[in-house]
């Protein structure tokens, strides 16, 4: 696994504009780096189990890697409380809001054992899925006890907090629920995509903006802002995931492209396919065709991510992805200048930027 300060050190590459910025004010930079660095560990400490079985399948997604975006933000929204944001001098970053990192980070590795159960997905991160090594019946109650764990950690932080996470887990098992039933009679396709990427990604990226700025120690104004920048920034990485899932080699996304397609999970491209298609598009047509015959095979499944590939859709997409992107940064416009904001602003350029 990468070190997390390498981790931290790659982030801030593709991050030019606004951690630049941050870079120059050696406190800050410090301070988000001993933070993160601290939540790695933290993270290993609070999922260990003195039951190998338990143990080994706990840790499993955590060694696998992952961006760790809910606990940068996490860390990022709460050095706006701090009183020297505006000048970038900053202390360290409380043990409380680390924490919080800790369990948000938690709360979506938990959610990923369950998913790949329920979506059959044989990859994550690169490595085998949890079911694919210890079978359907372990990965569930692995993450369920990460749940547990998460909760329990959650609880030392006050009953506030407990409501948040508590608020959260209803949302993204609403947006599961949602995804699982598909569309009602008559409700539009994507408002319906939207709602569950709104539950299942937005929520928790939401909960990360706010849990960061109240532990933090920013006021109200500032907190409901970064909550609400958290949820357009979730849902621009999600659907940016989706277009990744079609467009990005499996050496740099971790996950054979066309995963999606394959698990016949609905997502922004193939829905905006069937719309084009249902309009007379006859490429169109003839992409859905391909996403809706087999995919059993290698090459059933390449011809299928080509063909949406190379539908105009793509772009449409992305043009989609980059205006909640767009929407997250007019969300943080009460917050005065700072080079925390600056970084904020830059953080959702990189998730509608980035290739994997």
């Amino acid at each position: 696994m990468t070190s997390p300060e390498s981790d931290v050190s790659r982030g801030l590459t593709e991050l030019p504009a606004g951690f630049e910025r941050l870079a120059e004010h050696g406190a800050l930079l410090d301070a988000v780096t001993a933070a993160l660095e601290q939540v790695e560990q933290e993270l290993a400490e609070t999922v260990a189990n003195t039951d190998r079985l338990a143990d080994d399948t706990s840790r499993h997604l955590l060694e696998a890697g992952g961006k760790r975006i809910r606990p940068l933000l996490t860390v990022l929204s709460s050095l706006l409380g701090q009183p020297g944001v505006g000048t970038g001098q900053v202390g360290e970053v409380p043990a409380a809001v680390r924490s919080a990192a800790v369990v948000m980070e938690l709360t979506h590795l938990a959610t990923l054992y369950h998913d790949d159960v329920m979506d059959e997905a044989p990859v994550r991160r690169g490595a085998p899925a949890a079911h694919e090594v210890w079978g359907n019946s372990v990965a569930i109650l692995a993450g369920d006890l990460i749940f547990a764990r998460a909760s329990l950690l959650m609880s030392s932080l006050g009953p506030e907090a407990v409501a948040i996470q508590a608020r959260t887990f209803e949302r993204l098992v609403m947006g599961q629920l949602w995804e699982t039933v598909g569309p009602q009679e008559g409700e539009d396709a994507l408002e319906h995509y939207l709602r569950v990427v709104s539950g299942k990604t937005g929520s928790l990226i939401a909960a990360a903006g706010r849990l960061g700025a109240l532990f933090g120690g920013a006021d109200e104004t500032t907190v409901e802002v970064l909550a609400d920048y958290g949820e357009k920034v979730g849902l621009a990485f999600q659907l940016a995931d989706d277009v990744i899932d079609l467009t990005s080699a499996s050496a740099t996304s971790g996950k054979v492209p066309g995963t999606d397609l394959k698990e016949r999970v609905p997502t922004l491209p193939v829905l905006l396919l069937r719309q084009a298609a249902a309009a007379g598009d006859e490429a169109a047509r003839r992409a859905v065709e391909l996403v809706d015959g087999p995919l059993d095979t290698e090459a059933q499944l390449a011809a299928a991510v080509a063909a949406v590939a190379a539908h105009p859709a793509i772009d449409e997409a992305w043009a989609i992805t980059r205006g909640w992107s767009d929407d997250a940064v007019a969300a943080l416009a009460p917050l005065p200048p700072s080079p925390v904001k600056d970084a904020l602003v830059a953080f959702a350029g990189y998730v509608v930027s980035r290739d994997a």
